[in-house]
Parts: structure tokens; sequence; C-alpha cells
């Protein structure tokens, strides 16, 4: 561990970008801290949410996390689980980016949640073994709980047997606490769209994508493209793995939207319609969250490094979408019953905008994220142990 002091903290290069990168989070904590205050004074009326939209952007930002961590998490554990030598110099940095994307997620789903230290009181008195949202919040700690022992563990730089045990656990409970909250959405009866199998193997798929652009961006930053021959041989490597990924889930994507709009179940086939031919689905989640990125390593034949690490922060810009068009595109079917008389109008669809208090919260986790991202590197050596 490195000593650190305030002096130590502020000493960086000035580059253009590293001044742009800290105003922009400095923006974005006072953004966070600004929005809690506001919280804590309005409570949830500082929220756009209403009972026929009762999830709004923090739960958006919370899934977007979780999926970052637990995808920084898979590819972690392809080096130092699995053995590929390759990827064996990015444990401890994606390990340390698992742990503070999930604190990142924690944060804002808390004040969300209304009560976090009661839900946590209760979580353990009063478990609901028959709700997934329970087991979302208890596999969540189970698995963080193991990945803080597996960094200790990579950090400490004695034997590794006990960082590769602590890491198996971590990406079985990580893989189980993922695919259990893509259950949340599948075990929803009263949402056609969401409900059935296709979500808990979703999340997966993203997880494992996120992880992917997480990964270019952090050393695509630390080395700015004047990478090692060690670093270049594992983006080849990922290039490849996550032409597959892409691949895999454009099939999945585009079978959800076939299978919906064929079986023309009332409610599924038109909200399937409705957010298919969305800006947010077609600009965002489709151009810069899979095809872009999917592009550049088609035609480039999963060669390309410095054009990936590009597509990359385009591409994270595209997982916000697909957790934005996740959340609201469930709800947007209207709910309530109406007796329809003769000139009573249909209901119309759902919409949602954020507040100013859910913007500063949910966008300020992210700089709450790249902070702590900042004070890992300076605390510790993420870099791989010279042996």
């Amino acid at each position: 561990m490195n000593n650190i002091s305030v002096k130590n903290l502020f000493d960086f290069k000035k580059t253009p970008l590293n001044l742009l990168l800290a105003f922009v989070t400095l923006v974005l904590l006072g953004a966070f801290i600004g929005g809690i205050i506001n919280f804590f004074v309005h409570g949830h009326e500082s929220y756009n949410v209403t009972r026929q939209h009762p999830w709004g952007l923090l739960i958006i930002m919370y899934i977007f996390f979780v999926v970052s961590s637990t995808g920084l998490c898979i590819i972690s554990s392809i080096g130092h689980v699995f053995g590929i030598e390759e990827f064996k110099i990015i444990g401890k940095r994606a390990i340390a980016g698992a742990i503070i994307t999930l604190v990142a997620g924690f944060a804002v789903i808390a004040f969300e949640i209304g009560h976090p230290i009661r839900m946590v009181i209760y979580n353990v008195l009063t478990p609901g073994f028959t709700s997934a949202i329970w087991w979302m919040g208890t596999l969540y700690g189970i698995y963080l709980f193991f990945i803080l022992l597996e960094f200790f563990f990579l950090t400490i730089k004695v034997d590794h047997k006990w960082s590769k045990i602590f890491g198996t656990a971590g990406l079985l409970a990580g893989l189980s606490a993922h695919s259990n909250l893509g259950a949340v959405f599948g075990f929803m009866i009263a949402r056609p769209t969401a409900n059935g199998v296709f979500y808990p193997v979703y999340f997966i798929i993203t997880a494992m994508i996120t992880g992917c652009y997480l990964i270019y961006l952090m050393y695509g930053f630390k080395y700015r493209n004047n990478y090692p021959p060690e670093v270049k041989a594992m983006f080849l490597k990922l290039n490849k793995i996550l032409g597959m990924l892409i691949a895999i889930l454009i099939f999945f994507e585009g079978w959800k939207i076939i299978t919906a709009l064929y079986g023309a179940m009332p409610e599924k086939s038109a909200t399937i319609l409705k957010t298919a031919t969305s800006p947010e689905f077609m600009y965002g989640e489709v151009l810069l969250g899979m095809l872009i990125p999917f592009i550049v390593i088609l035609f480039s034949n999963a060669k390309a490094i410095k054009p990936m690490v590009y597509a990359s922060f385009l591409g994270m810009i595209g997982i916000f979408f697909m957790r934005y068009d996740l959340v609201h595109d469930t709800l947007i079917y209207p709910m309530q019953k109406l007796k329809i008389t003769e000139y009573q109008l249909a209901p119309t669809w759902i919409e949602y905008f954020p507040s100013p208090t859910e913007f500063a919260i949910g966008f300020g986790g992210i700089g709450l994220a790249i902070f702590l991202y900042y004070l890992s590197e300076k605390l510790f050596d993420l870099d791989p142990d010279k042996n």
C-alpha cells in the first residue's frame, strides 16, 4: 500500500485530458452532494417517479453500476481464476474497478430505498426467501465480501492461492447475484415485455460486454495508446471475446423483437414495437452500444486497439441507454384498469423524464466512481507483480 498525502493526491500530470477529467469529476461529485442535500430536504418529492412509473434514473444507474462490477469481475477471472496468461495482468485493476463500481451502485440506490440502514437490518432479521429482490441484496453483499478478500490477497503479493479461491467464490456469487437481478425483471408476470427467461441470461452477456469496454477505457487512459507488448497481447484476445459477445447479444435482441412481434400479444408486441423504433434504442442501444464496436472489430479482423478505446467510450454510452430502456420500456404500458365508455379515450403511454435531483445523484455516482478509482490508483499498486 502506498503512502498518500494531500500533496500527493493532487500530484498528477497536468495534461489537457487529465485536467478535463478532473474538472468533470469535481463537477459530478458536487452534483452528487447537492442532489443528496436536496433529497434530505424534499424527500422523494424531488424525484419524478410516480405510482405508474415507480422506477427512475436511480434504479437505472444502480443497474448500470452493478452490471459494470459484475462484468469486470468476470473478465478479470479469465486470468487469475482460469489461468489464461494474457489476462493475468488485469487482475488487480479489474477487481478494484469491480469493487468501486459496486460501491457507487450501492451509494446511488441508497437514496432510492429511503431507509438503507433499516433495510440492511431487516434483510437479516426477516429474510424473504421467496423474494428475488431480497436475494439480489443478499447475493450482492456476499459478492462484495468475496471480491474485497480477493483484492486483499492480490495486493499483499504473497501466495496467490487464496486470491484464486476468493476470486472463484466472487465470480460464482457475482454470476448468481447478477442473473438474479435479471430475474427481478423476468419474474414480473404483470409485465409481459419483461417476463420470461430472457433477462437473467441477457444481464450476464451485457455485463461481460460492459467489463470489456471498461478494460479498454482503463488501459487506454493509463497508457494513452503507447501500450507495452503484454497489454497489446491482452487486447488482441479481448477483441475476439468482445466480438463474439456482441454478436451473441445482437442475436438475442433480434429474436426478442421478432418473437414479440410475431406472437402479437397485445401489451408485449405494442410495447416492443414502440421501444424498438425509439431513438434511445436505435441510436443509443444499437448503434453506440453494439454496432460501432462490432464493426470496428469486424473490419479490423479483431486487431484494432486504439479505435476500440474510442469505440468503448461510445459503447459505455450505449450501455447506459440499454439500462435506461430496460427500466423505462418495462413501465411505459399503462396498467390502470379503466371502464371504457363510448366517449372515453384509451389510456396513453406512460412518460418519464428524470428530475434535476435524480440527474445529480445518478450521474454524480459516475463522479464518485472515477474519484474512488483515482484514489485506488494512488493508494495501491494496481499493476501486475514483477516476478
